[in-house]
């Protein structure tokens, strides 16, 4: 009786100390397995679940507009007062809806090509109003006239026609035409073959972004996702050194395994450079675990408060010798036309840059950019991208409409909010298929272990305590 009940604790010692082994293994077997899914799936190649999301956005993204309309054109034109505005929006339309197009595999480089056709749908249910809604704003052709063709003679024949076509520094236009194009009456009366139709956006509806080649990260999943060449190019042409170089990914997807000492880089067409944003806070997104990054200030700190955006430093006069911050001049890859981008409401931006402005209040929580990456895959579950265009406007003695402003202004035209985040049925099926079997071998783990601990521990004291009985 005795040597059966002994043989029983020792078996059940046994059978926990088994458990408990099992489990421990199963912790850098499983990782190993985990690992090796991930690195299967997020590789961009047909089959991948990152393929079928990264050809099709599997969430629905709007764009956001705000219009800031001018309260005192006049006071400003004639008398060179602040500019005072009313912000007006949101007005809202569903972007990033098209596949991406022309995709092109290459197995000895690993990588694939492609471009982002470019669409925008205008939703009525979230916007504040019509895209026929009218407010005042700068006029986009006069204001850029003096910086395109700085010539007096020239400016003159320019004021001309300026005169001519009843224009002022000021204008009426609907948000439609704003974004996406108008006919310029001005601009029409130029003797010579330029370009008449004018607008924040144009052209956009019916263009692409690219051609963009990315790694897929078949050879090596660190590199998924990265830029290779943009537009046949590694670099953009606008900027001079390092800053010009093509750095990072399109920030839907990055690299897996993503920890939160990590600089995440990325490119972005819209700002026409490379920047990034560094980890801020860790957060639930619809039971999914994700790791959020934000746009530093330091991303559009000055040369001298950051020494690596030198290069971004192009006009020493209106940047006050580059020690303003927050502001980035565009102007090289807008072919010359004076356009300013910074942060909604000049956020971080320099204090004497929003002096001649009224009416701009920043927030940081509403103003921010930020990415929303589940680590273990590297996907951009949720994102913000916020940004504002503002021109630059100078005084031009011989442009009647330029001539009564007695300093520089960083007009600010409008803030755009670009949003995304993964729908309820893309999230359950990322959990059941990533994060939920990940979740499921990490408990069957620890329940292995953990049963497995007890039951040795328990079986051996209850066997101890059975041999020290017997001895008595």
């Amino acid at each position: 009786m005795g040597c059966n009940r002994n043989c029983g604790l020792i078996a059940g010692a046994v059978i926990g100390a088994v458990l408990a082994l099992f489990g421990g293994i199963l912790m850098p077997v499983g990782d190993m397995i985990i690992e090796k899914t991930i690195k299967k799936e997020v590789a961009l190649e047909e089959g991948t679940t990152a393929y079928k999301n990264w050809v099709t956005t599997g969430t629905e993204v709007y764009r956001q507009f705000w219009i800031f309309d001018v309260q005192n054109p006049d006071e400003v034109a004639i008398n060179s007062s602040n500019i005072k505005v009313k912000q007006r929006g949101p007005y809202t339309y569903r972007v990033r809806y098209l596949a991406k197009d022309n995709i092109t595999h290459d197995p000895l480089t690993n990588t694939v090509s492609f471009v982002q056709p470019n669409g925008a749908i205008f939703e009525p249910s979230l916007s504040v109003g019509s895209e026929n809604d009218t407010f005042t704003i700068l006029n986009l052709a006069v204001a850029a006239a003096p910086h395109l063709y700085p010539n007096a003679f020239v400016q003159v024949i320019l004021n001309s026609l300026i005169k001519k076509s009843k224009s002022s520094m000021f204008q009426r236009r609907t948000v439609k035409e704003l974004l996406w194009g108008y006919k310029d009456p001005f601009l029409s009366l130029v003797p010579y073959p330029i370009a008449t139709t004018i607008g924040v956006f144009f052209p956009y509806n019916n263009t692409a972004d690219g051609l963009y080649k990315v790694f897929n990260g078949k050879d090596d999943i660190s590199k998924v996702g990265i830029i290779d060449t943009y537009k046949g190019s590694k670099t953009l042409g606008y900027w001079p050194d390092y800053c010009d170089l093509i750095n990072g990914t399109d920030a839907a997807t990055f690299p897996p395994f993503v920890e939160k000492t990590r600089v995440l880089q990325f490119f972005s067409s819209d700002i026409c450079r490379s920047i990034y944003a560094v980890f801020a806070e860790e957060l639930n997104l619809k039971g999914i675990n994700v790791y959020r990054f934000v746009l530093p200030p330091k991303a559009f700190a000055s040369p001298v408060q950051n020494p690596d955006n030198h290069c971004f430093c192009t006009d020493r006069e209106v940047s006050n010798n580059c020690t303003f911050f927050g502001v980035l001049d565009i102007s090289k890859c807008k072919e010359g036309k004076p356009v300013i981008l910074s942060l909604p409401h000049l956020l971080h931006a320099s204090p004497e840059i929003a002096e001649t402005v009224e009416g701009l209040n920043a927030n940081e929580e509403e103003h921010k950019t930020y990415l929303d990456v589940e680590p273990i895959t590297g996907f951009t579950l949720r994102f913000a991208k916020r940004l504002q265009v503002n021109i630059l406007v100078k005084q031009a003695k011989k442009i009647d409409a330029l001539k009564g402003l007695k300093r520089n202004y960083i007009v600010p035209i409008l803030w755009l909010n670009e949003t995304g985040t993964v729908g309820d049925e893309k999230a359950e099926m990322f959990k059941s298929q990533v994060t939920g079997k990940i979740n499921l071998l990490g408990t069957v783990e620890m329940v292995l272990l953990s049963v497995g601990v007890v039951m040795f521990v328990a079986f051996m004291i209850s066997y101890c305590a059975c041999r020290s009985k017997t001895a008595k």
